[in-house]
Formats: structure tokens, sequence, C-alpha cells
């Protein structure tokens, strides 16, 4: 029989609660290191920041975009999207660009007085060569179709000449002084524009800040007429028979300028000014760019910006087209940077047919249409407004079905009604290539936004393409007493906060900012149904003792259902779904909302949401505890709060709320502008 001691069973404590050598496993070599890894932009989507500069190819029909920052995009038809930075020093506004056209080079100058000769003759454009100013301020560059030599106008009034081909200096200069007469006593400051004669090369007409007009004579290096206008110039622009020009300037005046010498200009017109009651004409704003193109019809187009009269009421932000004697002001939502006119034919001395305008604002691109009565402007297929409404949550899918975008993309054309007062013609930008084969149709961005909707968006192509959206908040009733709050959530109830796509089965859950809870189902059929509504509460004893008691407090552990909801129930709730059967176009189709309610009966927000399409199940978590939904039969299966789930390891302290939020300090003296945030999707 063994023997038990006291010390040996104490000894037997020990071993039992002492740590226990661990075994030394096989270490794994790995093989993998920190250099093996890095984070690169794929892509970029949105309108490009403080945009500075405008450039367009009309043989490849290709736009380019530069901004502030150093960026520039290049656009071309639906899927064409290339985006580059200037880097180094010259990581700065870019402030000039133009295309080599058809050759598919494009030169920029940036705000370090840098010259920047691109190549996007391949994916990714690249700079190949660069040419710094020292001492001199660039402020104007002119390349005539199909030559190799770049005029380049700068702030002391003199004019470069660049070799497009070696990239160099040629040597060549027009000086100032030179360009002056000789009476003249004063500086006629910054060089402003430049233009060939169009049936003449070597004529160069030059635009003074000072109002300087000269036409230069290239071989013969003198100046050959000189014209001083009244007041500064802003742009200047032949008609293509070359025979005269005109002239905008900083009193919203147009002149048009004989190539002969002349005092003053053949005709001088304010085309915005009235006359007051004193017999006078209104003071107008400048027109900081005007362009002529001709028809074969023998109609010439006078397009400008500016202009308008400086009373505060007038509108400011304009394009006004004339023709013969109709004059038609088209207002722009945002200020206008620039504008180019697109035409059919890239030669100056003949007719170039224009159809279009492409207008530069500060937060848009608008494309006009010139062949439509009432000039319409195009649909943009390419929409850069990323936060049309702030984007206030965002989820990427990697990995999808193939058949997932298709279906997307045919759902969204197919119920996106076209607009009457879009052009019925195509996207004119339509330069580049891209191929939707190359696409493994893997990737999805879905956004969700302030108003309750939703898009989708294909990123598989290397750019985003809006595939399809819809609008959560239809299928609620409109808010009532719903006022201007500190509060977002009650501001903002439809907002999106939470966003789960099965991407199998093609359901899709989704939480928004009242706590309602929506579950979707992709159909590509129209239907007709009512939607099912769960209302569920959480409910906890421990409840009691953090809250306390209250009458209105009355939950008792069972599932409320219903259909439809009575009218007693929406006069308590702050958002209420539609009753009824509900006409729902193809597309994600409501299945079952859920509403989910803490202590005092109060909807809690959602703080996480997950979908199990294989066992039917939709869990969502709050604040307050934790819902199982079974998505087949529509019945909640669990509700437990987080003191029972939890027990009395629970991490969060649930401190008792006011009903009335409370401001703090720094809210209440916030500015409304700190709240108005650039959103930017880059994907890694």
């Amino acid at each position: 029989m063994k023997k038990f001691t006291f010390k040996g069973v104490l000894d037997g404590f020990r071993q039992t609660v002492q740590p226990q050598a661990i075994r030394q496993e096989h270490e794994i070599q790995e093989t993998l290191k920190a250099e093996n890894f890095a984070v690169r932009k794929t892509f970029r989507h949105g309108f490009p920041y403080s945009p500075t500069a405008f450039a367009f190819d009309p043989v490849q029909k290709l736009l380019a975009i530069g901004d502030k920052a150093g960026n520039l995009r290049i656009l071309g038809r639906p899927g064409v999207d290339a985006y580059v930075k200037h880097e180094g020093e010259s990581a700065c506004a870019v402030i000039l660009a133009e295309f080599i056209v058809n050759d598919g080079a494009l030169v920029t100058v940036t705000a370090d007085d840098t010259l920047h000769l691109w190549s996007i003759r391949q994916k990714v454009p690249v700079v190949v060569q660069s040419l710094k100013f020292q001492r001199e301020r660039v402020t104007c560059i002119h390349l005539p179709v199909q030559s190799k030599w770049l005029y380049v106008g700068t702030e002391k009034g003199n004019i470069h000449v660049v070799n497009i081909d070696t990239f160099a200096l040629s040597g060549y200069v027009i000086n100032w002084n030179k360009a002056i007469e000789v009476v003249r006593a004063t500086h006629p400051g910054a060089v402003i524009a430049l233009c060939d004669n169009p049936l003449d090369a070597n004529k160069l007409l030059m635009g003074y800040e000072s109002g300087l007009l000269v036409l230069w004579d290239l071989k013969g290096k003198f100046a050959e007429i000189r014209w001083q206008a009244a007041e500064p110039v802003k742009s200047i622009a032949w008609h293509y028979e070359g025979k005269y020009f005109v002239s905008s300037h900083t009193d919203g005046t147009i002149c048009s300028w004989p190539t002969r010498p002349t005092p003053k200009p053949q005709s001088l017109v304010c085309p915005h000014a009235k006359t007051n009651k004193d017999g006078a004409l209104e003071k107008c704003k400048a027109i900081y760019k005007v362009d002529l193109k001709a028809t074969v019809t023998g109609e010439t187009y006078t397009i400008f910006s500016g202009g308008m009269p400086t009373d505060k009421g007038s509108k400011s932000n304009c394009i006004t087209v004339m023709v013969g004697k109709t004059t038609t002001v088209l207002e722009m939502e945002h200020a206008v940077v620039d504008f180019i006119i697109l035409c059919e034919k890239p030669w100056t001395c003949e007719t170039q047919e224009p159809y279009a305008i492409a207008v530069l604002l500060q937060y848009d691109l608008v494309l006009i249409d010139l062949l439509t009565s009432g000039f319409p402007c195009f649909e943009s297929p390419y929409p850069m407004d990323l936060h049309e409404s702030p984007v206030t949550c965002c989820t990427y899918l990697t990995d999808c079905p193939s058949d997932l975008v298709p279906a997307l993309y045919s759902i969204g054309r197919t119920t996106t009604s076209k607009k009457n007062a879009f052009s019925e013609r195509e996207w004119p930008i339509s330069g580049g290539e891209w191929s939707p084969a190359s696409c493994s149709y893997s990737e999805i961005v879905i956004t969700g936004h302030q108003d309750g909707s939703l898009k989708f968006w294909d990123s598989g192509a290397g750019s985003l393409q809006v595939l399809y959206k819809f609008k959560t908040a239809k299928f609620f009733e409109k808010p009532k007493n719903i006022t201007h709050s500190s509060d977002n959530n009650i501001e903002f109830p439809f907002a999106i906060q939470i966003i789960y796509l099965c991407s199998e089965s093609r359901r899709l859950c989704v939480a928004g900012s009242m706590g309602q809870v929506m579950l979707f189902k992709f159909r590509k059929v129209e239907s007709h149904s009512s939607i099912f509504v769960l209302e569920i509460p959480i409910f906890s004893d421990y409840f009691d003792d953090i809250y306390g008691t209250s009458p209105e407090f009355d939950f008792t552990p069972h599932q409320v259902q219903k259909s439809e909801s009575s009218d007693s129930d929406k006069a308590d709730a702050a958002i209420n779904v539609k009753s009824g059967p509900l006409r729902i176009p193809p597309g994600f189709h409501p299945q079952l909302f859920c509403f989910t309610f803490g202590p005092n009966k109060k909807l809690v927000q959602v703080t996480s949401l997950s979908v199990n399409s294989s066992y039917g199940l939709m869990a969502y978590g709050t604040e307050y505890g934790l819902v199982v939904i079974d998505i087949i039969q529509k019945n909640y299966l669990l509700s437990v709060a987080c003191p029972d789930l939890y027990g009395g390891q629970d991490p969060y302290s649930r401190t008792p709320k006011s009903p009335k939020r409370l401001e703090s300090k720094d809210e209440q003296s916030r500015s409304p502008s700190s709240d108005q945030v650039s959103w930017e999707i880059a994907i890694f």
C-alpha cells in the first residue's frame, strides 16, 4: 500500500499550479521580410482639388487637368483615366498646360517656373524633359499646330523660344524693349497672351498687361504693327481668315482690331452692360477669356467667360455664347477656371466647326453641346463628384464572383432614366484605349452617403466606374418634426453607417444612423411587395440598476412583428417604413427592416453587422446588446443584453444618458467650415 505524507500532498499541489516547461517546437524559417512589402496607390477618384490648368488635344481627343498640388489628370473615353504628379521642387501648382497635337505629348508649367515635357504614349505618363527658368516668371505659353517651336512669355515682358525636340532654349528672344515703341517710357508689363496669325506663321501676336498689342515679324525680328488698348488685356484670339483679331479687357469689353495700324479698335462692345438712368453704361467685370470659331455656313461663334455687371444681384459664373445677333448666357454652378472650344479641325486657318465647349469649374467639369438647340450639357460618363451627397461609410470587396459586376452594370443602365435636360449626343472626349475584357471584375467599392443612398463602383479596371445606385430613403415616409440639430443622427436620419454585402448570395445588409437595419436581396425583375418590419427590444434586469425604472420602460422579453405600422406607433417613431405594396424596380429589393430598442424604448445605434447566407442568419451588435435574426423565417432568434452577455466582466461602462444631448464647448465654438471634409478614395 502506497503511503501519502502531508509534504507529498503539498508537493503535488505545487506541481499543478506551477507553470510547466513548454516544449520547444521546430521554428519556422520565415523568408518574407519587411522590404518585400510596399504600399502603392493603385488609383484615385474624385475631382481634382483646386484645378488651375486645362488642355485639350483635338485630334486624339484627350483632356488634361492640372491642380494646385501639382497633380495632373488625363481623361479620355470612359475607362481612360490617368493620374500622375509632379515630383521634387515642381510638386506645386500647375499654372499652364498645352498638348503637342497628335503627338502623344503634353507640356506643363509649374509654379516654380519649370517646363515639363510629358510622354503619354504609355499607360502611365512620365516626364521625359524639364527646363527651369531661373530669372524670369513664366506667364503664358503658345505652341502652334505641328510646330517644333514653343513660345514662352514671362513676367518681365520677354518672349523665349523653346525647341520641342531638344527641349532647350533656342537662343531666339523677343525683348520687351524691342517690342515697344521708341517713344514709350514705361514698361508694357507681363506677357498675357500669345497667338500666331492663322495665315502667316511668321507673324506672332503678343498681348501685354498694360494693353499693348504687338504683331511681331519672327524672321525680320521687328514689330510690324502696334496697337494700344485703353484697358489692360486679358486674352486675344484670331479670326480664322487672319484679317482681324479680338481682345478682351478688364472692364468687360471686347475689342476688334484690323491687321493695319489704327489708334482705336474698329469695334468695341460691352456685351452685358446696360444703360443706366443717366445714360451711362453699367460697369462690368473682366472678360477673362474670349475665343472665336467659325463654321462652314459662315457663322462665327464668339464665346467668353466673365463680363457680367458688377452689381451684387448679377450672375458671375457664366459662359456667354454669341452667334450672329443671338446671345446666350449659360450659368455655371461654380466659379469658371477656364474653358476650351472643341472643334472638328485643329487647323486655325480653316473653319474649325465647333461642336462643344469644355468648361473647367472650381468643383466640376462641364461639357456644353453647341450643335443642339438650347446648348444642353452632356451627361458625364465618369462622374467625378464622389460626395454628391457626403460619404458617410465605405467598404471594399475583392474576389467577387465574375458575374456580379456585369449584373450591377446592366441593372444600373436600365434603371437610370436619361434626363431630358442632357444632350442626346455621345460624350465627345473619346480618346485613348481601354478594353473591358482586360478587367477581372473582382473588385467592388460600395459607398454609403448622408442622404441614404448607396453607390456601387467597379474598381477592377484601374479607375472607379459607377455601376449602380439606389436610395434607401425611398422606403421610408418623409420624416416629420425633424429640425436642425447638432445631432447628425437626427438631422440626417437616413445616413448610411455600415454596409455588408454577401457577394455569393447577393444579399446586402445596411445600417442607418437611426439604428435601422435593412436587408436587401438582388433581383433582376420588378416586383410589388410590402416591407416586413421587426421591432426588437433588448431587455436585461441589470438595466434597472443602471437606468432605473421608468413608466416609459415597459418592455417585456417578447417579439413584436408587423408588416404595417399602426398610427400610434408612427407617432412615436422618428422614421417610419412605408406601408402597403410598393413598386420596386430591378435591383436590390427590401426583404426585412429591423428596429432595435434599448432602455426607455429608445432606438439604439448599430455598431457591427454581418450576414451568413449559408445558414440564413443575420447578426448585428449595438451598444446595449446582440441580436441574431433568421432571415428566412423573418424572426429573431436571440436578443441578449451586454450585461447578460459579459456578466460581471463587461468591458464597457454604460452611464445614464440625458435625453437631451449637451454640446461641448469645442462643438459650440466650431466653425461650420471645419465640418467640410474633402473625401477621397485611395485603393492600396
